[in-house]
């Protein structure tokens, strides 16, 4: 199997370390193989690919969906390095406002799968940085809903001595403790 398939400490959310094969012309390694994916319990059907460019000091999220137009997603980081981090934001859930950061990068080629019921952000630690992510169900403006990313409820540890460059929608999302919960999965 091409890939190696590792539970974090919040269960749902699986790192995807890709086998990589590599010689003196570059690499090779499958970053999608469906029925690898099933069979370790990630059986979405993705039917959107996004690619997104950010800077030095960007920080992207906390980015979510609300039902019925929630979002799984698959992340994998192209170029240069981030920290990637997804809070639990399921109501009934033991984890609720827990989150995980897990450094993606072109180096170490992993990829994070994020299940429905989950905030996603990122911040970025290279001078440019590209992330591709897959998405199963398709993006819809009427759904997007955020989570501010400084909330001190979470309190994410970005590991940033800066202020981030934040978009004007990213600076004005609620707290977790505002949310819809009636929105969620």
């Amino acid at each position: 199997m091409p890939f190696k398939f590792e539970h974090q400490e919040i269960y749902d959310i699986i790192l995807v370390k890709p086998e990589v094969f590599g010689d003196n012309r570059g690499f090779f390694l499958e970053s999608y193989k469906r029925s690898d994916f099933i069979s370790n319990g990630v059986s979405v059907d993705f039917n959107q690919d996004n690619h997104s460019k950010s800077v030095y000091g960007v920080l992207r999220g906390l980015h979510y969906q609300a039902t019925p137009y929630a979002q799984a997603k698959l992340i994998r980081c192209l170029k240069g390095r981030i920290y990637d981090v997804v809070v639990d934001i399921r109501p009934n859930s033991t984890t609720f406002g827990k989150y995980i950061k897990i450094e993606l990068s072109e180096e170490n080629k992993y990829e994070l799968f994020i299940p429905v019921g989950f905030a996603h952000g990122f911040i970025t630690l290279s001078e440019e940085v590209e992330i591709f992510y897959k998405t199963a169900g398709e993006y819809a403006p009427q759904a997007d809903r955020g989570i501010i990313w400084n909330d001190p409820d979470i309190n994410i540890d970005w590991k940033i001595d800066f202020e981030p460059i934040l978009s004007d929608k990213d600076q004005r999302h609620p707290r977790l403790s505002d949310i819809n919960k009636d929105e969620i999965l």
